[in-house]
């Protein structure tokens, strides 16, 4: 059942985050993360990590978490890109421009990702009853419209969540700002646990961002409009910062920091918890390189 569009600051705070969170950071620039370096080799890493970290919620082994992260230069794909008659191909054509290329595992359609782009992760341990997905999304929705609202209020006022038609990646619950996307939702869940996640695009431009996957799905695809793909409008894409939002990654991130602080959530580092409990989770952990491993193994053409 598709969603209605609605305006996220005017339907109000959406859902409660836990009182404390742990905050890893892997954004090159912000301070305790890995930085970009650590996620280039291999784009499935991020989502490894997020794997065993979720599972580790699940288990106890520690608090909800707020996961924040970039990647200097990356297509993630959807499964079903992974299957158009020419994929291998256009994935490699990405490649040779020193775009990495991964499918991932928690659905939607291929995304372009870069330092300009903010990845959002909430991972929270599974309530007993019944999970309404539109509940999370509309939580992370309402987490990212206070972001912006933290420095540009009058942006955020014009926030709305809407399948934007010809942006990659559509869904129900794809931010914009005058029609235009800037940012896109998804959601994984797994035994005890479960993460939604947000790509944010943040400074750069959506046109080149959007002719990007326009141009793989033309490749991939080999010209056959009879198959099921985004067909991407690349003006349909905009950054905050083209949108009178935040014009760089810190500026977003401090302003994540203050929404969950206006929510009345404790944000403790990653760093702190090692100390205290001993747990610690790294890009290059083994546990995380043999997530990547079999997420590839899974996910693969």
């Amino acid at each position: 059942m598709r969603s209605e569009p609605y305006d996220v600051l005017e339907s109000g705070a959406a859902g409660r985050l836990p009182e404390q969170m742990i905050l890893f950071t892997h954004t090159g620039g912000e301070e305790g993360g890995e930085g970009e370096e650590a996620s280039a080799e291999d784009m499935l890493i991020p989502f490894a990590f997020e794997e065993v970290l979720c599972r580790d919620v699940g288990a106890g082994k520690v608090p909800p978490v707020l996961h924040l992260w970039s990647h200097p230069g990356g297509v993630a794909l959807g499964l079903r890109d992974s299957k158009l008659p020419r994929a291998a191909e256009a994935m490699q054509a990405l490649e040779q421009q020193g775009i990495r290329t991964a499918v991932r595992h928690s659905g939607g359609a291929a995304v372009p990702l870069d330092a300009g782009v903010i990845n959002v992760s909430l991972l929270l341990p599974k309530p007993a009853g019944k999970l309404d997905f539109h509940d999370d999304f509309r939580l992370l929705a309402s987490v990212i419209t206070e972001a912006v609202a933290a420095g540009h209020p009058q942006a955020a006022a014009q926030i709305r969540a809407e399948e934007v038609t010809g942006s990659y990646c559509p869904g129900d619950f794809d931010l914009a700002i005058g029609g235009r996307k800037f940012c896109g939702i998804a959601q994984r869940r797994q035994s005890n646990a479960y993460f939604v996640h947000a790509f944010v695009i943040v400074s750069g431009t959506g046109l080149a961002r959007g002719e990007c996957i326009r141009r793989f799905y033309q490749d991939a695809a080999d010209g056959d409009a009879s198959l099921d793909y985004p067909r991407v409008r690349p003006e349909t894409i905009a950054a905050l910062a083209e949108l009178g939002g935040p014009s760089s990654a810190a500026e977003f991130t401090a302003g994540i920091r203050q929404a969950l602080a206006g929510r009345g959530t404790r944000l403790l580092p990653a760093e702190l918890l090692q100390q205290e409990t001993g747990y610690s989770l790294q890009y290059s952990d083994p546990q995380v390189l043999e997530a990547a491993r079999m997420l590839r193994e899974r996910y693969a053409r």
